[in-house]
């Protein structure tokens, strides 16, 4: 049987279980590591209405100033 729970992995390498997790023997595991950045939940919330505001003529024109010569 293959079951999949989310943990993560401490710098110390220590393996930290989302879940309890209860087993009649001992079991083999593979763990897959990925490295990616933690983005807080809230900004990935916010990103459409942010864009909203910011894709906006208005705001491309106030800003001008910042962007390289074309």
């Amino acid at each position: 049987m293959l079951k999949s729970i989310e943990a993560t992995i401490a710098a110390d390498g220590e393996v930290r279980l989302k879940e309890t997790v209860r087993l009649s023997h001992a079991c083999r595991a593979i763990v897959t590591i990925i490295d990616e950045p933690e983005v807080p939940e809230t900004a990935l919330l916010s990103e459409t209405a942010l864009g909203e505001d910011w894709n906006r003529p208005e705001e491309d024109e106030a800003w001008s100033h910042l962007q390289p010569a074309r």
